[in-house]
């Protein structure tokens, strides 16, 4: 059984999509009257999230604190509005950490006692790396009794959107700081706006949830971003970010997306290395960039670029991309029948496999991201392996995967395990792409946790050797040979319970699979409708037993035959394993 086929499917909330957080992020940007400059206004909580991201135990107080004494070094900071604030940027990050590394005792933080050994660049990797992204795994409110929060602003005149940005930072330390200051508006304008209500608890709750979700997916690929950047060479970094700019605006001229791909690329870096201020200098650069060239960039950015600060950035980022301009399909050619395809390869590889990138991408809005890096690493492979030959052209001309239709490229990619809940409703040729989409991360927290813990060889080989074609060579792997499982029979791996009634459809399933992965375990060998009989048959039990008189007799009587049945068919199916 392929393992990819265990895995479930997170799937990403779009903000696109969602006409509630939409109405929020335009609401609070009318209510955001301020004379003052954003950056100047939230230097504070943007230092404050710089350090709760790197000190995810520490107190709101201790941040706060902290926060305070690097005040005067990010006033400088802030005034580098034309120049990159990239010195400054790196002082303030070194004073923080050196002042972390002077008062370990006072900060209870003698975990970070090896990284304080270090220099530089080293201790910054070594401070990262003890980030740790636990809202991946736990699904909790932000606002545990949303029906005080009210009764808490108004009695401790706290700041609202001060005490919000410490909460999600500590838990999304990858959560890049532009990002946490709008949602911290949006939470604060939602807040004052139920406060006023009668019903103040169902306000809350309605307004924040997609706030909440929004955080929790655009988290998730804050991470898998700066994941890339840091596991594989910065090539690949900038092909993803080339892929992602050109289906944007694909309108664009390749001089242009090859700058903003520099320039998104280095601001990335800044916002992986946890440094809050830099990052939001970065973006307002950027985004400043953007407003200023939106006539040659895309048709898509007006209503956002109307937008102040923090709210334009966020609103240009989730835009929906330009349309797709009439292109001529001879132009990609060039790529694969011209004779001096091979010099252009050999004299400017980097620049020649962007421009190849660009067009490939600009004709395909409707790929996702790593299945176009696949044609592109094909192609390069193609080029290196034909150049070397004596009749280059007539090597390189079959080679045209540049040319394959969307329908072509997904028999390359058809050994889909699921497909996610969120992406059946959309269009059929817009569902490989989401599928593509959503595979990515959830890939990439499975590698995560196989660097914390490894998990086997063929494993670490995928999450290691490409990132273009992770997921075929998860699609193509086999049960580990090596693992031997401990014993354990049916009777151990099924509970039941009368507790199964009062669980809701998503915790009835969360069982099943719980239940059968424990079994994939025991007999990995087993056919697959082996494991499907059995957990149809432990739902239809559930369900059964749920409307019984004597639940717990049912549960008992029928849960011994469950357990019968379950036994007899993996011993079954294992000697028809060893016969074969």
């Amino acid at each position: 059984m392929e393992v990819v086929k265990a895995l479930p499917f997170i799937v990403f909330f779009s903000y696109s999509k969602c006409e509630s957080l939409q109405t929020s992020l335009l609401h609070a940007a009318r209510q955001h009257v301020s004379g003052q400059d954003h950056l100047e206004e939230n230097l504070g909580v943007s230092v404050s999230i710089m350090v709760a991201q790197f000190l995810q135990d520490a107190a709101y107080d201790q941040v706060q604190t902290i926060a305070k004494e690097l005040l005067n070094l990010a006033e400088k900071c802030k005034r580098l509005k034309r120049e990159s604030p990239s010195e400054c940027a790196h002082q303030l990050v070194a004073a923080f950490l050196t002042h972390i590394c002077n008062n370990q005792g006072l900060l209870n933080s003698h975990v970070f006692t090896d990284c304080c050994k270090m220099k530089t660049a080293a201790r910054l990797r070594c401070f990262l790396s003890y980030k740790k992204d636990d809202a991946d795994s736990h699904d909790t409110p932000l606002i545990p009794r949303p029906e005080l929060t009210c009764e808490v602003a108004e009695e401790n005149n706290v700041s609202l959107k001060e005490r919000f940005s410490y909460e999600i930072s500590r838990r999304h330390p990858f959560l890049y700081g532009p990002t946490i200051l709008t949602m911290s508006a949006c939470y604060e304008t939602a807040v004052q706006s139920c406060c006023q209500e009668e019903n103040k608890t169902e306000c809350l709750r309605t307004k924040l949830e997609p706030i909440r979700k929004y955080i929790r997916g655009i988290s998730a690929r804050h991470h898998h971003l700066c994941e890339i950047g840091t596991k594989f060479n910065e090539k690949v970094a900038s092909a993803v970010e080339l892929i992602l700019l050109t289906k944007k605006q694909p309108q664009a001229n390749f001089p242009e997306i090859a700058k903003l791909t520099m320039d998104v690329k280095n601001l990335h870096e800044t916002c992986c290395e946890g440094n809050t201020l830099a990052c939001a200098l970065g973006r307002r650069q950027l985004m400043s960039y953007t407003c200023s060239n939106q006539a040659i960039l895309s048709s898509k950015f007006a209503e956002c670029c109307e937008q102040p600060e923090p709210f334009r950035g966020e609103c240009i980022i989730n835009s929906e991309n330009d349309d797709k301009p009439d292109l001529s399909p001879l132009l990609l050619t060039r790529f694969t029948e011209d004779w001096s395809v091979c010099q252009q390869f050999s004299s400017n590889q980097d620049s020649f496999l962007q421009e190849f990138l660009y067009e490939y991408s600009r004709r395909h809005l409707e790929l996702a991201v790593p299945v176009i890096l696949r044609v592109f690493e094909t192609y390069k492979r193609v080029l290196e392996k034909c150049c070397k030959l004596e009749n280059s052209l007539e090597c390189h001309q079959p080679g045209k995967a540049p040319q394959l239709s969307a329908q072509e490229l997904v028999v390359f990619v058809k050994k889909m395990a699921a497909v996610a809940r969120g992406c059946c409703p959309l269009r059929d040729e817009l569902q490989l792409a989401c599928v593509e989409d959503q595979t990515k991360l959830i890939l990439g927290e499975l590698c995560r946790r196989h660097g914390g813990k490894p998990v086997n060889a063929g494993v670490g080989h995928c999450c290691d050797d490409s990132y273009a074609f992770r997921k075929p060579c998860f699609d193509d792997l086999r049960v580990d040979g090596t693992y031997i499982s401990p014993p354990l029979s049916c009777d151990q791996a099924i509970s039941l319970e009368e507790d199964l009634c009062q669980a809701q459809d998503e915790e009835l399933q969360m069982e099943k699979q719980k239940l059968l992965s424990t079994l994939v375990k025991q007999k990995p060998h087993a056919a697959e409708d082996v494991f499907r009989s059995i957990g149809e048959n432990f739902v239809q039990l559930v369900e059964k037993c749920c409307q019984a008189q004597r639940r717990d007799v049912c549960f008992q009587e029928e849960g011994l035959q469950l357990i019968t049945r379950c036994q007899s068919l993996l011993e079954a199916s294992s000697s028809q394993s060893r016969l074969m």
